[in-house]
């Protein structure tokens, strides 16, 4: 079969990958779309929008069971599992529909179905009839994501297991819901699930929760989830997993020895893989490294001239809002004749746990780490008076400072809409502001960010 040329090839519709592939038809280039499945990529199918759907029934039904603090009375608060779920899959839904008329309206045209390369700047594309069309395109741009990884322990693929994919499906409640990984994927599903009404257990290898965070917010949200009343073993390392008469059974190795612990269902929360094993890069000459991401240099480039990758395939920090910055990134180079570049972006994120993490810039750890000079400002949630007014002052509030400079290198805000404040403090790091300007700031009263005013005077030279 003849090769089809087009202008511009984009593989994938995250984030990234449908503005993108909008903004080149926009500009007067045929552009095709290859999705294997669902419009939208992980975010809008799998990720952000279900899961972040689903936490707000959970923070109404915890709100709910909390009503006699503020005085209201409620009476039994039951969950409908089935509504929830009815009402995450509307909004993905819409949220999808949306985002493929918007595609389709700029002139693109999309294919369905599992893109392989053949050659360079060549893909061919099979559709679930069997049907199949070659491509060859001037420019690609892969953006395919990644997906649950499935952990080497004995025994997993003899037993029924969930994903973060498939737990949002469930509509009857686990009785006793187990969660292995520790990171946020598995905190947010497991405060989900202990909300509405399951017992929860998280197994986590490491000696923390959030392995990437400082010790004392792992610990702060630790403390949090049990609070909750959801059980964490730590330092655990799943050796083996079996189906037992009373459900499943894990077994663990602990620094107190063997621990066996048996629950309904089993979550596996242990990471991502890039979705690359399909793809036949090396056909088209693509550099893959160790764990199968696609190897870019700064201005998102692969290893073969024209051929670019963006999002989570790429690696690095997987998060929907690095992907739509790749899109610009992208776009400024392709369409505008920049040169811009992912070189020192800040890269911020939230933890949909509740109370939020908010997170941005250097950790205390890493700053250590650089052997910078600086100093720590810590303030608990206790001492902010909107959260005590609402009744939400689980948390605390942390920010690191340049000694010399007086730049903020990076905060972390455990607290109720930590991912707002964060964005406070982002925004004062974009602009280049001494911690000073936030500390003497008239910010309106009472409010979250006025508690700014006070972390900044809460200062300790490390």
């Amino acid at each position: 079969m003849t090769d089809v040329h087009v202008d511009a090839l984009v593989i994938g519709s995250g984030q990234g990958g449908g503005p993108l592939a909008s903004a080149l038809a926009r500009a007067g280039r045929r552009t095709v779309l290859v999705e294997r499945r669902h419009i939208g990529g992980t975010c809008i199918n799998e990720g952000c929008t279900p899961t972040k759907t689903m936490i707000a029934s959970a923070r109404v039904a915890y709100l709910a069971k909390r009503s006699a603090d503020f005085g209201v009375q409620c009476g039994n608060v039951t969950i409908d599992l089935p509504a929830v779920v009815a009402r995450k899959r509307a909004i993905v839904s819409e949220f999808r529909q949306s985002s493929e008329h918007s595609i389709t309206r700029a002139g693109v045209e999309i294919l369905f179905g599992d893109a392989r390369f053949v050659g360079e700047r060549r893909v061919e594309v099979r559709a679930s009839d069997g049907s199949t069309r070659t491509l060859a395109a001037s420019t690609i741009i892969i953006n395919v994501g990644a997906r649950p990884a499935r952990p080497a322990i004995p025994g997993f693929e003899q037993v029924s297991t969930l994903d973060s994919t498939s737990v949002m499906d469930l509509e009857v409640l686990p009785a006793h819901l187990l969660v292995v990984g520790g990171g946020y994927v598995g905190v947010e599903f497991a405060q989900m699930f202990r909300r509405f009404g399951s017992r929860v257990t998280i197994v986590e290898h490491g000696p923390q929760l959030l392995g990437h965070e400082d010790e004392d917010v792992a610990q702060a949200v630790a403390s949090i989830l049990r609070e909750d009343g959801i059980d964490l073993v730590l330092e655990a390392r799943a050796t083996g997993v079996e189906q037992s008469p009373n459900g499943i059974s894990l077994t663990a190795a602990t620094r107190a020895g063997d621990r066996r612990i048996t629950a309904t269902h089993l979550l596996l929360a242990t990471g991502r893989v890039p979705n690359t094993d399909t793809l036949a890069a090396e056909r088209a000459g693509i550099a893959l490294d160790e764990r199968g991401h696609i190897r870019v240099d700064d201005h998102l480039a692969t290893t073969v001239p024209g051929v670019y990758a963006i999002g989570d395939v790429k690696g690095g920090p997987a998060f929907t809002h690095i992907s739509y910055d790749d899109f610009r990134i992208l776009r400024t180079n392709l369409l505008e004749g920049g040169s811009a570049s992912i070189a020192g972006r800040l890269v911020p994120y939230t933890v949909f746990m509740d109370p939020q993490l908010g997170r941005v810039g250097m950790t205390e750890r890493e700053a250590l780490d650089q052997h910078r000079r600086i100093a720590v400002a810590t303030m608990p949630m206790s001492k902010v008076a909107r959260a005590l007014e609402t009744a939400e002052s689980r948390g605390f509030m942390k920010a690191i400072v340049d000694r010399d400079s007086h730049l903020i290198l990076g905060c972390a805000i455990l607290g109720i809409e930590g991912g707002e404040i964060m964005s406070m403090l982002q925004l004062a790091m974009m602009g280049g502001l001494p911690y000073t300007a936030l500390r003497d700031a008239v910010l309106a009263h009472p409010t979250l960010a006025e508690s700014l005013n006070n972390l900044f005077t809460e200062l300790t030279s490390v």
